[in-house]
């Protein structure tokens, strides 16, 4: 094993701005002390959740050259022209579904012989994902889309999260907060859905079962939650199997339909891939009896399981409207759209939290890890994770050859 292993935590470059990192300043320290074979450098950044300062006051350098580090943290992906050659990247790439707005990203790792490990690739041996935001996303989302409600109904007013100094602040302000009668389904059940569920819970939203959802009506606001396991069932015999579903998600026929005719709100938070059937289609939207007003999609695949996401808004400007007969983008909020949230970058609301968890889930899953993974590279999480090695596409990834290749 080397003496020193440095890992530097660069700078967020991407547009639109991201101010998460991968370690607090307390983490870096804790690290340190821990592992004193390993040594941080932060890259200094006035947009940084956590400033310069903090981390300077906690004992880790700062330096602008990252030449001298061994591997590079961040989080969302890197622009082309910041990339360094035959580095070891630690990022949200983006790239495992050919995703083409970063192709040229793919293809500049090949070229500059980059080693990508993909924080969305780092999984248990079960394949359970270790690292991820979806937690605050779902948080976020959620709060998001009550807001959107309030603003297109006039029955209440909440705040922008990102007002909020952090998720502690944001759960006290829901004390005494009365809502009116409404209805929200929401999908999922893996980490965006615990986020979703808790701000349901901190509201005291009851939770009613889906039967008794879609033929009754209450005095009080309700919610409902749809697992894959009751959203899809096989076509040929009716019946769900996890594994099966995520092996043969087009084997698999979707059974939300019901519901666009008793919730208010849709707050989506189903994982997705291109060949699952969609919660809805475009001539269902434009059904007379559609009643969704608005639709928080945090899982936000543009044209995905919800077809009326047109794309990314911002945390600024999170919602706009879609005409359910156009099927154009239009203003929100107004009385004959459709409202959709769809800000990629929700946990980006909460960027203190967010980091602080996706901190430890690093040091508790991956470091040793990523440590010993620096000696030998024959670590199973960390191979699993890894997309590109040393300019190559790695054996389970070379399906990506071709939006790889110029």
């Amino acid at each position: 094993m080397p003496e020193k292993i440095n890992i530097g935590l660069i700078r967020e470059e991407k547009i639109p701005e991201d101010n998460r990192v991968a370690f607090t300043p307390r983490q870096c320290k804790w690290i340190q002390e821990h592992f004193p074979q390993v040594r941080i450098t932060v890259q200094p950044s006035f947009k940084r959740c956590f400033h310069d300062s903090e981390y300077i006051r906690e004992g880790i350098e700062l330096s602008e050259d990252m030449n001298g580090c061994d591997m590079l943290m961040g989080i969302k992906e890197v622009p082309v022209d910041r990339l360094l050659p035959e580095k070891t990247y630690f990022i949200f790439s983006h790239t495992r579904k050919k995703q083409p707005h970063n192709r040229k990203l793919m293809q500049a790792f090949i070229e500059k012989k980059i080693t990508l490990i993909d924080y969305e690739c780092l999984t248990h041996d079960d394949g359970q994902r270790i690292i991820g935001f979806g937690f605050f996303a779902g948080v976020v989302g959620a709060h998001n889309g009550l807001l959107a409600y309030g603003k297109k109904t006039g029955l209440f007013n909440f705040k922008p999260v990102y007002e909020y100094h952090d998720f502690k602040e944001l759960a006290e302000s829901y004390f005494g907060t009365k809502l009116p009668p409404l209805k929200i389904v929401a999908t999922g059940s893996g980490r965006v859905a615990a986020g979703i569920l808790e701000v349901m819970g901190l509201l005291g939203i009851k939770d009613v079962p889906a039967e008794e959802f879609l033929i009754s009506n209450y005095k009080y606001p309700v919610y409902t939650q749809l697992k894959a396991g009751e959203l899809y069932l096989r076509k040929e015999d009716k019946v769900y199997n996890r594994d099966d579903f995520h092996r043969h998600p087009e084997e698999y026929e979707c059974k939300f339909l019901p519901f666009i005719t008793a919730a208010d709100i849709l707050m989506n938070g189903i994982y997705w891939t291109e060949n699952m059937s969609p919660l809805f289609n475009w001539e269902d939207l434009a059904k007379k009896q559609f009643r969704i007003k608005v639709i928080a999609d945090i899982t936000n695949d543009t044209h995905g399981s919800v077809p009326c996401n047109l794309g990314d808004s911002t945390i600024k400007d999170p919602v706009y409207g879609v005409d359910r007969f156009s099927r154009e983008k239009k203003p929100p909020y107004l009385s004959d759209t459709l409202d959709m949230m769809c800000v990629g970058n929700l946990p980006n609301e909460l960027p203190r939290d967010a980091s602080r968890y996706f901190g430890e889930q690093i040091v508790k899953y991956v470091l040793d890890d990523l440590v010993k993974e620096t000696a030998s590279r024959d670590d199973a999480i960390i191979e699993r994770a890894t997309i590109v090695k040393g300019g190559k596409l790695t054996t389970p990834f070379e399906y990506l050859k071709d939006y790889a290749s110029k």
